[in-house]
Formats: C-alpha cells, sequence, structure tokens
C-alpha cells in the first residue's frame, strides 16, 4: 500500500480527497487557501482534516525512509530474506520496525556478544531446542577453553545470549508493552529532605493512579518534579505475570526439566536487566508524547479563543497601564491603533494627585474624542478603576479590563522598539493594552504565544510541536478574519497564507515608500511577489478603499468572473452586488455550478456580508466595588468575573483582584462533563459564588453549583 492509500485509510478518509489534498499541498498550496478556496477538489475537507493529511504523510514517508534504511543495513549485513522484507514491509510503526530490526542492529560490546565471541550461541540454540538438553552440564562442557574455564561460566555465557533473545523478541517486546498499557500504576512520593522545596508538588506525595486514567496535566507535573529532583517516581507492574508469560512463549513442553530451568533463569534475568527498562522507557516517552498533545490541543483551543476575541471596532481608545509609585501610563490610540498621544498620571498612593489626574484624563478624551478606556489588570488595576468611576470619567466613556498577559514582553522586544523608537517601555506597554482591546488578533500575533497566559505547562511539552501548533492556530485565526493589506502590520501579515515573515517586510517597506495599495492587484507590484504568491495570498487580504468592491471581501480574484457574470445574468454593475440583499435573493445559484457547487455558495455568502468579520462584538464586565483584594473575600458570596484560563482540570476566573479564583471542573455544572470546554470559553463572562478562600495559599475555590 502506498503512503497516499495508508494515510486515507489510517485517517478513515476518502483516497481521492486525501491524494488530491496530498497534490496541493505538494504543489505549494497552504492549508488556509486549500480549505476556503479549494472545496471542489478536496471533496470540501476542512482545515483540520487537511493538517492531519499534512502530518500524517509526513509521518508515514519518515517511515518509509527509515524502513529502507533498515533494509539497506540488513541487506549490506547478507541477512535480508523474502520473509524478513515482508515483515519489514508490513510494519505499520516505527515501533514494530525497530523490533524488527533490533537483532541486526550493529550493537555495542554486551555480556551476549562477549559470550558469542566465545562460541556458546551453539549451547544456548541446544537450551533452547524443542527437546533442550537432558544434561546441560555435560554438554557444556564441550564448551570449556580459553576464557571458559568451566562448564558454568559457559552455561553463564549461554544465559546471556538467551537473555538477549528475550530482550529483542518482537513477540515478548509488544507482550510487555501491552502489560504496561493495561496494569501500568504510577507511583509518587516526594524525594527525601526535599520536603521544603516541593510545597507546589504537595498534593502528589504518596500519589498512585493507573496510568491509563491519569490526567496529562498530573503526568507533566509528575515529570516536572521528577526533573527537579522534588519527587521520586516508580512505574509498577505484575513483574512476576510478565515473566511467567514470557517463559511460557520461551520454554517447550516437551523439553527436559533442567534445561528449562536455566531458560527460566535467562528469560527473568533477561526481562530485569534488558526487556523491562528498554519498554519502560519507551512507554515513558508514549505517555508523555500522549500528554504533550492533550496539553498542546488544549493550548491550541484557549488561543484560538482568545484570538478570536471580539475588537472594539472604530474607536478612540485611551489606554491606561495602571500604577501605585511610578503612576499610571496613558496613551492615546485612534480605531487604527496608532499612537496620538501619551501622558502620566497619579491617582493612587502613595502620591494620589487626583485634581491632576482627573483633569489629564478629562483633556484627553475631550482632545482626542475618546470613546472607550482600556485598563490593564494587573498592580493597581482596581484603585485606578475606583478613581475612574467615582470621578465620574466612565459617564463619558466605556470602561474594559484588558488582560496585560505579556504586554510587558512586548515592550521590550524589538518590535516595539521599531514601532516607537523614541518612548520607553510604559508608554509600549499602555499602547499594547490599548490595541489588545481594539484589535486583540493583531497585536497578539506580535508576541509568542507562550507568554500570553493561556495553556498549561507549555515549558515542560516537546517544544518543536508546540510551536508548529500554535503556528498553525494563529495562521488559522488570521486567515478566517483577513487582514487590511494598507495598515496590518509585518507581525500580521507574515501569518497570511503564502507569504511569510520575509514578504512580509518587503510588502510594508513597498506601502511605505509608494503609499497604500488602492487594490488587490496592486500587491504584484512588489518586488519578487510572484503569481503563486498573490494566489495564496489574495483572498485574505483586505482593500476597503479599492474600487473594486470585491476587493473587501472573501471571494478571491479568480472568482471576479464569476460574479461579474451573475452581475451581468441580472443586468446590473458588479458593484452593485454586494449587500444587496434583494439582487443577490435573484441569484440562481444553479446556473453557476459549472463553476463549482461550494465556491458559488461561498460567493454568495460573501456578497451578502462583504468584508465580514468573524468575530463577536466586544463584551464588558464591572467587578464588585466591594472586592479589592483577597482579604475581602468569604465563602457564598456571588461575584462576575471572567474566565482567562482554561485547563484540563478546570477554569481560572478573574474576579478583579491580584488571585485568579480556580472553578474544578467538578464545579463547573449540575450534570458531569468530561471536558472545561464543554461549558466555558476564554474571555466568557460568568456568575460564580466563591466556595472556599485559602489565605495562607492565596487559593481561591469558586463554583457555579446553585446558582
Amino acid at each position: 500500500m502506498d503512503i497516499i492509500a495508508r494515510a486515507a485509510a489510517n485517517l478513515n478518509l476518502p483516497l481521492h480527497s486525501v491524494s488530491a489534498t496530498a497534490g496541493l499541498l505538494a504543489q505549494g498550496d497552504s492549508i488556509p487557501f486549500i480549505s476556503r478556496y479549494r472545496k471542489e477538489v478536496t471533496g470540501n475537507l476542512n482545515e483540520l482534516e487537511i493538517r492531519s493529511i499534512e502530518t500524517e504523510i509526513s509521518r508515514l514517508t519518515a517511515l518509509h525512509d527509515r524502513r529502507q534504511a533498515i533494509m539497506n543495513s540488513i541487506e549490506e549485513q547478507g541477512k535480508l530474506t523474502g520473509e524478513l522484507r515482508q515483515r519489514l514491509e508490513e510494519a505499520a510503526s516505527l515501533a514494530a520496525l525497530e523490533d524488527i530490526y533490533l537483532p541486526f542492529r550493529p550493537r555495542r560490546r554486551t555480556r551476549a556478544t562477549i559470550a558469542r565471541e566465545q562460541g556458546l550461541e551453539p549451547l544456548a540454540k541446544m537450551l533452547m531446542s524443542a527437546r533442550g538438553l537432558a544434561d546441560p552440564e555435560q554438554a557444556a562442557a564441550r564448551f570449556v577453553k580459553g576464557e571458559v574455564d568451566s562448564a558454568a561460566k559457559a552455561i553463564a555465557g549461554a544465559k546471556d545470549i538467551i537473555a538477549e533473545w528475550v530482550s529483542e523478541s518482537q513477540r515478548a517486546r509488544n507482550g510487555l508493552r501491552g502489560r504496561f498499557r493495561r496494569e501500568a500504576v504510577i507511583e509518587v512520593k516526594i524525594a527525601k529532605g526535599r520536603e521544603a522545596d516541593a510545597s507546589n508538588f504537595k498534593n502528589y506525595d504518596g500519589f498512585s493512579r493507573p496510568l491509563r486514567h491519569i490526567a496529562s496535566h498530573q503526568y507533566l507535573a509528575i515529570r516536572r518534579g521528577e526533573g527537579e529532583g522534588l519527587l521520586k517516581v516508580s512505574v509498577k507492574i505484575d513483574d512476576a505475570a510478565a515473566i511467567d508469560g514470557i517463559c511460557a512463549w520461551f520454554i517447550s513442553k516437551t523439553s527436559h526439566a533442567a534445561s528449562r530451568d536455566i531458560i527460566a533463569a535467562a528469560v527473568a534475568d533477561g526481562y530485569k536487566r534488558l526487556l523491562r527498562p528498554s519498554i519502560e522507557t519507551e512507554m515513558s516517552a508514549e505517555w508523555k508524547e500522549n500528554a504533550d498533545t492533550s496539553a498542546i490541543d488544549l493550548f491550541s483551543d484557549n488561543l484560538r479563543q482568545l484570538l478570536l476575541a471580539p475588537p472594539l471596532r472604530g474607536k478612540c481608545v485611551l489606554a491606561i497601564d495602571p500604577g501605585f509609585r511610578t503612576g499610571c501610563k496613558l496613551a492615546v490610540v485612534d480605531s487604527s491603533g496608532a499612537l496620538l498621544d501619551d501622558d502620566v498620571i497619579y491617582p493612587n498612593e502613595p502620591r494620589r494627585d487626583t485634581p491632576q489626574a482627573m483633569k489629564t484624563v478629562l483633556s484627553l478624551i475631550d482632545s482626542y474624542d475618546v470613546e472607550a478606556i482600556a485598563l490593564g489588570d494587573r498592580t493597581a488595576s482596581r484603585e485606578t478603576e475606583a478613581f475612574l468611576r467615582s470621578s465620574g470619567i466612565t459617564d463619558f466613556t466605556e470602561l474594559y479590563i484588558v488582560s496585560e498577559n505579556g504586554a510587558s514582553v512586548y515592550s521590550a522586544s524589538d518590535i516595539a522598539r521599531e514601532e516607537f523608537p523614541d518612548k520607553d517601555v510604559t508608554v509600549r506597554g499602555a499602547v499594547s493594552i490599548g490595541r489588545r482591546l481594539i484589535d486583540p488578533l493583531a497585536e497578539l500575533v506580535k508576541i509568542d504565544p507562550k507568554s500570553i497566559g493561556v495553556g498549561q505547562y507549555q515549558h515542560d511539552v516537546d517544544q518543536t510541536a508546540l510551536r508548529s501548533a500554535l503556528d498553525f492556530t494563529v495562521m488559522s485565526c488570521v486567515n478566517r478574519v483577513g487582514v487590511d493589506l494598507n495598515t496590518a502590520s509585518p507581525q500580521l501579515l507574515a501569518y497570511i497564507s503564502g507569504i511569510g515573515r520575509a514578504m512580509a517586510v518587503k510588502i510594508v517597506d513597498y506601502r511605505t515608500r509608494n503609499g497604500r495599495f488602492s487594490s488587490r492587484a496592486d500587491l504584484l507590484k512588489v518586488p519578487r511577489l510572484g503569481a503563486k504568491i498573490y494566489e495564496q495570498a489574495a483572498g485574505f487580504l483586505r482593500v476597503p478603499t479599492s474600487d473594486n468592491p470585491l476587493d473587501n471581501t472573501g471571494i478571491h480574484p479568480e472568482s471576479y468572473h464569476i460574479v461579474e457574470k451573475m452581475a451581468s445574468d441580472l443586468a446590473v454593475k458588479t458593484s452593485q452586488l454586494p449587500a444587496n440583499a434583494s439582487l443577490i435573493d435573484k441569484i440562481d445559484a444553479g446556473r453557476y455550478l459549472a463553476f463549482g457547487e461550494e465556491t458559488v455558495a461561498d460567493i454568495i455568502e460573501e456578497l451578502k456580508k462583504p468584508g465580514r468579520d468573524p468575530r463577536e462584538e466586544a463584551a464588558n464586565i464591572q467587578f464588585d466595588d466591594a472586592i479589592h483584594t483577597i482579604d475581602d473575600l468569604s465563602a457564598g458570596m456571588v461575584l462576575q468575573g471572567k474566565v482567562n484560563n482554561i485547563t484540563a482540570f478546570g477554569a481560572f476566573v478573574d474576579i478583579g483582584i491580584k488571585e485568579n479564583g480556580l472553578l474544578h471542573i467538578s464545579q463547573m455544572s449540575e450534570k458531569r462533563i468530561s471536558s472545561p470546554a464543554e461549558v466555558v470559553k476564554i474571555n466568557q463572562i460568568i456568575r460564580v459564588k466563591v466556595l472556599d478562600v485559602d489565605f495562607d495559599r492565596k487559593r481561591i475555590s469558586l463554583t457555579v453549583k446553585g446558582l
């Protein structure tokens, strides 16, 4: 079975769809482009299905390459039989391939290697034969020579060879893998003498759980504690039963008792010294990979929700980075995110100059027609919010509390320095807060996703896999929303289908030198931007000021002729169709099916809502004015909060103080749920009740039950 056919079978997708998708990927088409503009070709596969095809083909290609390398190695040894070749061809996983290759792999010098060099392999084979040896001592005496100075040493060497055969047995290895998957139990305790350092892991002291039931966050936490030397970890299975099972496979029922005893001892030695450690290491890697996958998937889902958070469209915003001693940094940004003005006020202790603070804020609001305030959620946030509300400033504007996660990373970055070379980090941080309210997606793409504050154990998972997943998520979100070609930053443009970092810089440089793009077609004037890049990118770029209204829709330029045909058939101009419901309702989609049913349906949908942003409107929250610190909380209080992170075990909720509350999965619903994502999402505003407050550990437990 070739790679494409195998991928289709493994993914349970139609062969023609997988084959067509593989062809598009091979010719350089991006996943967003294929998903959006090649539906007829792929059979309407979505982005996740296309990505799974890309990943599976890559995996199977690597498996094929490894298979060929193994075959070549065995063939060079003169040991590649027809039967062995067939076994290698049928191996469906890397583990199966490596098991087959194990006896042929160039090996380091082992006890079994030394025994073979001493000529003891025939004795091992005699012991393992169907009838075995009635008198192993007598048979072993024939092998006494050189360093093998006794029958006992000969038998010991033969046992070393048998032990290695046990460790290399594909049946034994598969059997032990299955046993680990079924019955392995992980047991954890705090390392002796590290109790004071392991306070964050005290929940795992005495922890014991079947590994097949352990949650990903628990396994990653245990691995972190073990790596830091704070936890002692062991994995238990029924070793005696495992050894008995292997003995049943290796010992012939007809062999003599003396041979059976020697083989049983060799099996036990091979199991404990070679086989079990090898399989446990392999299974640990498998459990880690599974935990990584779960954590990365959760991180990606959270990031997608955060990036697609509703923007505050068309408003001038006053952004405030709150503080005490150093004051509150102010930045006025217009609806496109451009910095108009900045200042600093001192409405809080220790300086507290409320009259001047009010005067400054009101002056900025009046001068720039500010319609909304974006207030950072960190230090001094509640105190600054109280000042804004008590002074009446919020009577003129809307007040939004904005997450500052990663804002300091942006403000100290090369990107921020390039954007604001004459401003210090405090002003840059305030600008970032304001831009996050205006357009979260456009601003957050400038920050490493790991600094944004969603997900769990992101530093413990496979970093290559994490980066790939997060890059895909960002790319998916950016292309789903689309970007304004004339205002998008290089960081945002870099995620557009077909563009990349280098070309994004060229586009912005061209725009800076030559002025705004007047149409999508003008993109082809950018040096080294050819037809392929234009094909991949054009549909995701918007030019609201273009003379052609289709340039501000998700309709690809390659389909403009279809819209022109529709307009001609209705005897109207193309420019009259977008957002004209009465005309669009007259389009007979059946007349254009030759262009593709899915394509025509998408075109009509785009014409109905040209330039549509799939994101919702920004929602606001007002925290309880009586709650400023954890000391103000008590069990039973009902509060309004905003979900700012989702984990496998629950969600962290911002209730307007420094500490987030934990809404455990068991407290999320009256009915049992398997995942927090079933009932909450990032930035969702919810009512919660305080279940318990641990003042010493600064931990808050929340519930929604009974509300």
